[in-house]
């Protein structure tokens, strides 16, 4: 250890560029590493839901979620354990994997037995969904979409075709679907005493329905030196086209759709709705994906909105209800006050014990470097700023002076002794190498059990003991060659002045 004393007082201009570039890497990681309320836990969890509408729960259990768990549980591999819900026309699995397994290729099995399992399941029921959840991906912002013209209808067709597609461009976006307002379709309103009295049911309508809406393919056909598309005239163009659809024949007649039935492009039966102030709305909850940072992604949106409103109608109004960069924001800000009040108060604390002002600023210079050191740190194992990591570094701050301080202090005190300058640093860095590397290994000791935690504490605590270790390591390594080094510069002059 007492080989970096020499070599700094040897070559300091080697820890002068190394200091440089601890200083430039670290402020550009600052800049460009993901900042969020909480480290990323990245526990894999698939979700697959399953919707067959008008089937009860207990039909949905037993003839769906059933069949799909007994077919993961024979095929997909790494399965910490299943939790499924089974609900009026829907079923949602969701698929715990364990820490080791490789989540790309168990969504893959998912996926592919979701495909095959589809056969063994009711007819018609269409391929499931299949999500990847984390529990950091959390909302992080919500927009109000509204308007005194529109429909419920026609807003929500605003926001899912037009303000949402442009929203999913900024980085790190997860947006599930819009809540309130309708979908809008065509709807068919059937009139009963109509439909009885030419003596029709409402299968009669849906069956006519399925044989006339057809999506055919259409072609071309050359005459002479051109080729026509052709285009058929399975599905109408137009809405009103719909009411001309022939129903039933009576002898020479025909019943038309438009003789039972009413046909309107309009919202489907309302499930949810948002009301403010009375009036119907449209709320667009934003979340963030695993990797990205909350501030990013709410600093994307807010960049949108503009572009947003561009694209809307007249009179549309959007606006952000719930930002939750604020409290990141204010988390990250608390955090600083108190790692800057700390180191502070300890350059207070070695400025009235040492007397001197230059002893206090290489301490005040070993703390932000080990900081800056911790931080470069966290990046290479893919850490971000947050919470946790944060309170780490602060709860370094104190420890981390102390090497910076003894060494300091025991250089001041050789000086004081007559021995010149820089044999009173080789022997007071051979005096207290072996006790403060002992120090600094039983702390970081101390904090190696998080490492053994699982689940989501691991995922919470594993980054704040890293963040003091590597901080407590570095803190060590600068008191052993940059802290020598500026006191052999900073120092001499004072040592000349007390001769």
């Amino acid at each position: 250890m007492n080989q970096l004393v020499l070599i700094a007082l040897r070559r300091p201009y080697t820890f002068v560029v190394m200091t440089i570039l601890i200083v430039l890497l670290g402020a550009n990681t600052v800049r460009h590493m993901p900042t969020d309320i909480f480290p990323n836990i990245t526990i894999p969890v698939t979700s697959v839901v399953w919707i067959y509408s008008g089937m009860l729960p207990q039909q949905v259990e037993g003839r769906i979620t059933y069949l799909f768990e007994r077919f993961l549980t024979s095929t997909v591999e790494g399965i910490k354990y299943i939790h499924s819900h089974s609900y009026f026309g829907s079923s949602i699995t969701n698929i715990f994997l364990q820490d080791d397994v490789d989540v790309g290729r168990a969504e893959a099995d998912i996926v592919g037995i979701a495909q095959n399992v589809v056969k063994a399941l009711p007819p018609d029921i269409s391929p499931p969904m299949v999500m990847r959840l984390a529990p950091s991906s959390i909302p992080v912002a919500m927009l109000q979409i509204s308007s005194d013209h529109l429909t419920p209808a026609e807003l929500y067709n605003l926001v899912y075709m037009r303000i949402r597609p442009l929203l999913v461009t900024v980085p790190g976006i997860v947006l599930p679907h819009p809540y309130g307002g309708q979908d809008m379709q065509v709807m068919v309103n059937l009139d009963q005493q109509k439909l009885l009295a030419r003596q029709l049911t409402p299968a009669d309508i849906h069956n006519a329905l399925q044989q006339q809406y057809l999506v055919l393919p259409s072609g071309d056909i050359k005459i002479k030196q051109t080729d026509w598309i052709v285009m058929t005239n399975a599905s109408p163009l137009k809405i009103e086209d719909f009411a001309d659809f022939p129903i039933k024949r009576e002898g020479n007649a025909f019943v038309y759709l438009r003789d039972v039935a009413t046909v309107r492009l309009m919202g489907r039966v309302q499930q949810n709705s948002v009301l403010v102030k009375g009036k119907q709305t449209v709320i667009l909850v934003a979340m963030k994906s695993t990797e990205a940072s909350t501030l990013d992604v709410v600093d994307g949106i807010k960049k949108m909105i503009p572009r947003a409103e561009q694209i809307s109608p007249e009179g549309v109004e959007i606006k952000l209800v719930n930002d939750a960069s604020t409290f990141v924001k204010d988390s990250i800000a608390d955090v600083l006050h108190e790692m800057l009040m700390a180191g502070g108060l300890v350059g207070l604390i070695v400025l009235l014990l040492l007397g001197s002002w230059r002893a206090t600023v290489i301490v005040w210079t070993s703390i932000p470097l080990s900081i800056l050191t911790a931080i470069i740190g966290l990046h290479l194992l893919e850490e971000t700023i947050n919470v946790m990591t944060l309170g780490g570094l602060a709860l370094a701050v104190g420890i981390l002076v102390d090497d910076a301080t003894v060494m300091i202090e025991n250089i001041d005190r050789h000086i004081e002794m007559g021995k010149p300058l820089e044999q009173a640093i080789i022997d007071a860095a051979n005096e207290i190498v072996v006790p403060t590397f002992v120090a600094t290994l039983c702390i970081a000791i101390v904090w190696l059990p998080l490492f053994e935690l699982g689940g989501v504490a691991g995922y919470l605590f594993k980054p704040m003991a890293e963040a003091v270790i590597i901080a407590m390591l570095a803190s060590f390594i600068f008191s052993r060659t940059l802290v020598p080094t500026m006191a052999k510069y900073m120092l001499k002059d004072h040592h000349v002045a007390a001769a």
